[in-house]
This record gives structure tokens, C-alpha cells and sequence, in this order.
């Protein structure tokens, strides 16, 4: 089945980057964009459901980079649409270490472990990025986490509080302040108010526009030097101009969608250099709280012979008083063996760690709910994470745009992958490059200047770097956008 029209630009994927990017094609005029999404909302890994009585955030929770010298664009939006939210400190979870006998490890011995970890992280980030060419190393480091204790203070560093080496963007620009979404409209709901502004909505909020089209599963992408066309698994074609793909690095990676003439390798190698982490909430409700509340009692940690095995835990108190929901946070492994296991085993590990840390006479959970971001073929993972040895170059050639195809999302945010505002960011940014290359177009055809796009998509593969610096003086990360949109590279019309 054929599309009505050609389109302007096709967007792929509705989340933050993705919504970003139409916005700001919308407002420079360009009116026919179109914009396709997999599943049955917008918002990608802001997502919301209600359990318990109560909206919980499946995906992004927080709204991190608070209380900078700049203002975050998220942290705006939240301030527009009046978003409640709670201050996190998660430094309190480290006087709230529980062994598996249920004893609180003594504050002193907490406070001396996490610095001797915190000075010990710092160290291994920065020797790492110093020395990544250096794999002659092989020894063990001095301070590799041992004990439980050592163990659940490693995690809660690496997968909570230091996943970045410092200094970290977020913090530097925006602040260091976390503020945790409790608002029944949801996260999401700042993305449908950003929607508002170039989709038309209902009263109700519900977007009508007909450029928004829902449960497009994109199969394949076709490029030339004319334009593009994507076919959707229901059977559609899609032609346009151009492409904004936002999905995310996890779905590049699965090849759900597959692409004519394939990507060059520089760009499926880059692609596979990202790592994807896997976050996982676990949400439990309980019939009443037996568990301790008040300042410094909302975070607490489980100290267990397996690293991240239940280890992060959030009592919902402060977000929804009266509630009664626990939250476990695991990552990656852990997350993918959870995924693959039924709630009911789920749930009863859950009560397992529980009672260990609150005995056994604590009452059983009444509803669980386990997301599967791993599983989910729309997102395959929670976000993007470079290995401190990755160079800038893997970035840029994982956003480098190839012919027609321009690529967002939070994973080609130099400083800012894995957030929201990353994510948000760099859907504005790729429009932005994408608006300078039509404006670049119109140029060329104004002055009668034809295309050299489609045979040089095969041409790239072909050439080796130095032939390619030495007909056009362009590192290779330079060909898709220069060198397939511009005929002013030098290249004679005898080779087409």
C-alpha cells in the first residue's frame, strides 16, 4: 500500500529525540513531516504505568542535572507543566547496608568502605582512560571488591552514582541535583506537551494530527541519491526527502530494520562499539509498610555474595505516601536472567532478599510488575553506555548522517548519552544539521548542480581511506553527508 504523498522527512521513532527533531522541522517551516512509531504511544523509554493504585515510571524516573549554572531543558519542561517531584539522595543508602541476617552494617564501617570504593572507581576510570592501548595488564587490581558489602557499594557506584568518568556533563552543566518523577500525568507527559506545540491535540491531550502514525513497525529503509522510502511491516511505503532515524542503539544493533544499499561497515562497526545497558525497576506492593521511613531511610541496599542480586531498594513512600511499594533496581545481567524468568520466580526471590533483611514474618507482596526492556524488540535495552576506552570518533560516526539517512537519539549525545536530555538534545541537533543540508540543497539545484549520491554509496565501501582523502582530502568519518550530498568533490562525472 502506497503513502498518500512524498514527504519533506520521515521520522522514525516517536521518543524525546524524536519528538525534538520534528518540533523543530515543524517551526522552520518544513510543515510535511511525517512521523512513524512502533508501539501505540509516544515516549520510547519514558513510559508510565499505574500500579498499586499509582503512576510508576517503567523506564526514565528521574530528571537528572538540577541546580547549575544552566537550566535543563528537561528540568524546564517539568517547571511548565508544573511535574511534582521528589529530591533523591541517594547518598543516604550507604548507612542503610543490610547483611543477610538482617544487620545493618555500623555507619562508621559503611562510610570507610564506600570512600576507600568511591577513591578506588575514580582511580580505575582515569587508568582506564589512560591506558586502554595498554593490554599487557593483567593483574588483578589492588581493590576489586571481595565481601557482600564490597560488592553491593560496587554496584551502587558503577550502576547508580558513577557510570561516567568525572567530571560528568549533566553534573558540570546542570547541576548535580536528582529529582524523582511522581506525578500521576507521568514523565510522559512532558513529551505530549512538547507534542502540543506542533501536533494538533485534543482537550483531552490526545494528539489527533494525522503526521503522527502509531504502530509502524519499520522493516526497511531504501536510499538514493533522490530520496527515501520505508516500508513498514503492515505492508505501507513511505517516500520522503529525507530521514531522522531515532531509535535506539539497541534496535540498530538487532537489525530490525535493515537498510538498501546496506550501511557502510565504518558505521555498523561504530554501531556495535556502544554497550546497552539494561535497567530494570521491580515493582512490589505489600498490604502495609514493614519497612523502616522517614529522612535517610528512603534508599537501602542489600549486601548479597552475587554483585547487583537485588542489591538497590526504594521504599515509594516519599513519591506516594501510603502507598506500600517497594522498588529493586537491578542492571544488565541480572536483568536479562529476570527477564527470561516468570514474575511468580521473580517474586519469589524478591520475598527471599526481603526477609532476610526484615524477617520472616513480613507479609507476602499482593502484585508485582517486572518491565522487559531487554526483550522489547522496539527498544532492546535501556540506554546507551560507551566503554571508557571508546574516542569521540565512535560517536561521531555512530551520528554521522549516510546520504539521506540522519541519525538521533540519546546514544550520539557526545555529553549527555543515556539521559533524557540527551536524548532531547540531540533530536534538536540532528534537525538542525538536517535543515542546514536542505537549506545546502536548494543551493545546489538552484544553481542547476546534479547529484553524485547514489553510485558513491557503493563507491565508499569501495574505497580505501587514502584513496578517499585523496580525491576529496576527507577523513572517511566525512563521505555520507559531504561526499554523497555535494558534487564539488573533485570526483569527474566519468566514473558515474
Amino acid at each position: 500500500m502506497d503513502s498518500p504523498s512524498r514527504s519533506s522527512v520521515i521520522v522514525i521513532g516517536a521518543g524525546a529525540s524524536g519528538l525534538s527533531a520534528a518540533k523543530v522541522l515543524v517551526e522552520n517551516g518544513i510543515d510535511d513531516v511525517v512521523i512513524l512509531e512502533a508501539s501505540n504511544r509516544i515516549g520510547g523509554r519514558v513510559c508510565k504505568e499505574n500500579f498499586g493504585g499509582v503512576s510508576v515510571e517503567l523506564g526514565a524516573g528521574w530528571i537528572v542535572g538540577v541546580g547549575g549554572k544552566e537550566q535543563n531543558p528537561i528540568w524546564e519542561l517539568a517547571l511548565k507543566s508544573s511535574l511534582r517531584t521528589c529530591f533523591s539522595d541517594y547518598s543516604t543508602a550507604r548507612y542503610n547496608i543490610y547483611d543477610r541476617s538482617g544487620k545493618i552494617f555500623p555507619s562508621g564501617v559503611a562510610a570507610v568502605s564506600y570512600k576507600k570504593a568511591v577513591d578506588s572507581a575514580i582511580q580505575k576510570l582515569r587508568n582506564q582512560g589512560a591506558d586502554a592501548a595498554d593490554v599487557s595488564i593483567v593483574s588483578e587490581p589492588p581493590c576489586t571488591p571481595k565481601t557482600p558489602m564490597e560488592l553491593a557499594i560496587d554496584f551502587t557506584l558503577h550502576d547508580f552514582e558513577m557510570a561516567e568518568v568525572e567530571p560528568i556533563p549533566t553534573f558540570l552543566d546542570f547541576g548535580e541535583r536528582e529529582f524523582l518523577v511522581a506525578d500521576e500525568r507521568g514523565y510522559e507527559c512532558l513529551l505530549y506537551k512538547m507534542a502540543e506545540d506542533f501536533l494538533l491535540t485534543s482537550s483531552e491531550g490526545k494528539i489527533l494530527d494525522t503526521r503522527l502514525k502509531l504502530n509502524k513497525v519499520v522493516q526497511e529503509i531504501q536510499h538514493s541519491r533522490t530520496g527515501v522510502t520505508v516500508i513498514t511491516e503492515d505492508g505501507y511505503i513511505y517516500e520522503a526527502n529525507y530521514v531522522v532515524l531515532s531509535v535506539s542503539i539497541g534496535v540498530l544493533q538487532s537489525h530490525l530494520i535493515s537498510f538498501t544499499p546496506p550501511l557502510p561497515s565504518w558505521k555498523t562497526e561504530a554501531i556495535e562499539k556502544c554497550d546497552v545497558m539494561v535497567y530494570t525497576k521491580i515493582f512490589l506492593k505489600f498490604p502495609y509498610k514493614f519497612w523502616p521511613c522517614g529522612p535517610g531511610k528512603e534508599f537501602f541496599i542489600y549486601a548479597h555474595e552475587t554483585r547487583g542480586y537485588y542489591t538497590f531498594w526504594q521504599n515509594m513512600e516519599n513519591a506516594y505516601p501510603g502507598s506500600n511499594i517497594l522498588v529493586v533496581t537491578i542492571t544488565n545481567g541480572e536483568s536479562k536472567r529476570i527477564e527470561a524468568q516468570s514474575d511468580e520466580e521473580t517474586l519469589s526471590e524478591s520475598m527471599e532478599v526481603l526477609r532476610d533483611m526484615f524477617g520472616p514474618d513480613i507479609p507476602d507482596a499482593i502484585d508485582i510488575l517486572v518491565p522487559r526492556w531487554w526483550s522489547n524488540r522496539f527498544q532492546r535495552g535501556s540506554y546507551s553506555n560507551y566503554p571508557i576506552t571508546s574516542d569521540c570518533q565512535v560517536i561521531q560516526n555512530i551520528k554521522e548522517p549516510i546520504g539521506r539517512i540522519f541519525f538521533t537519539g540519546e546514544h550520539t549525545s557526545e555529553r549527555f548519552n543515556g539521559y533524557v536530555h540527551g536524548g532531547y538534545l540531540a533530536g534538536i541537533d540532528t534537525s538542525n544539521t538536517l535543515l542546514e543540508e536542505m537549506r545546502k540543497d536548494d543551493e545546489r539545484k538552484s544553481n542547476g548542480q546534479s547529484f553524485l549520491l547514489e553510485p558513491l554509496l557503493a563507491l565508499t565501501e569501495s574505497l580505501t581511506l587514502t584513496q578517499t582523502e585523496a580525491a576529496s582530502g576527507l577523513h572517511k568519518c566525512d563521505l555520507p553527508t559531504q561526499l554523497y550530498l555535494n558534487s564539488n568533490h573533485g570526483i569527474p562525472e566519468a566514473i558515474l
